[in-house]
């Protein structure tokens, strides 16, 4: 006979392991949910078509054009990003066409924009002691567009949103937390990878690989405010050194440097 005040092993309390358990079950769900769906955002990302891309981008573009009026610097960087558009390697499926804003501010930072176009502010110029460490840093920019990582950003942001808001509800404190603790390794893989395809591609330029390092040896000594460039970025001593490996690897020799334009040479 069955004791009615007997309570049943399935009204237990569940013990401190088994909560522990199931927690981690559930935020393990969660991060093959988002590791699933970045995955599949970043495959949809790698084959939009170029031109959908440069569409996408015309309305970012738009905020920036205001804070870049016309002038002979933003004239004399644009055929300098010409004369490495030149240099890349023929074979993508659609060509692109790349474009500079010149924003006379004094934050030290450059960036890649959807829609083909470089940002470059009055701060960073001012910091370029060559040509060839501004070509660097342009080549730099470029490879984001090469390796489309402003638009994996992008798709990775809003996976991350989607799938927090949809479980926690509005968390949105929850969502920025989550973006920036995932963010912060992609964008220093992005940045190495940028940083080899701004190295070949200034080889190609001219030939020798003078000012590959030069801006990011000065970052390291030199971290002062406004260095916007350095958001998320790995350290620039780490910078540096991954250079100089890559440059003897490949058996890139350092040659002279070519002087900053009177243009370019701010006072």
């Amino acid at each position: 006979m069955v004791d009615p005040n007997a309570t049943g092993d399935r009204n237990a309390e569940a013990s401190p392991w088994e909560l522990l358990t199931l927690t981690g079950m559930f935020f393990c769900a969660i991060a093959l949910l988002l590791w699933l769906l970045n995955f599949s955002v970043t495959w949809l990302i790698v084959q939009m078509p170029v031109r959908w891309e440069q569409q996408l981008g015309q309305a970012l573009v738009k905020i920036y054009e205001p804070q870049a009026p016309p002038s002979p610097q933003q004239d004399e960087l644009n055929a300098l990003l010409d004369r490495l558009e030149a240099n890349i390697t023929a074979g993508t499926k659609e060509k692109r066409d790349y474009r500079l804003l010149y924003i006379p501010e004094a934050t030290v930072n450059a960036a890649a924009l959807p829609g083909d176009t470089v940002i470059v502010y009055q701060g960073l110029l001012e910091q370029m002691e060559s040509e060839n460490e501004l070509m660097m840093v342009l080549s730099h920019e470029i490879g984001h567009f090469a390796n489309r990582d402003h638009l994996r950003n992008i798709g990775r942001t809003l996976v991350i949103r989607t799938v927090i808001s949809t479980i926690f509800g509005d968390a949105s404190w929850l969502g920025d937390l989550a973006q920036i603790a995932s963010a912060a390794r992609f964008s220093q893989s992005q940045e190495k990878q940028a940083d080899e395809y701004g190295l070949n591609l200034l080889y190609k330029t001219y030939g020798q690989a003078a000012g590959a390092t030069d801006f990011f040896a000065r970052m390291s000594q030199n971290l002062g405010a406004n260095w916007d460039f350095l958001t998320s970025h790995p350290a620039p001593a780490k910078r540096v050194e991954h250079l100089k490996v890559l440059i003897q690897e490949k058996g890139y020799e350092v040659g002279e440097y070519t002087p900053l334009s009177e243009t370019l040479t701010l006072p």
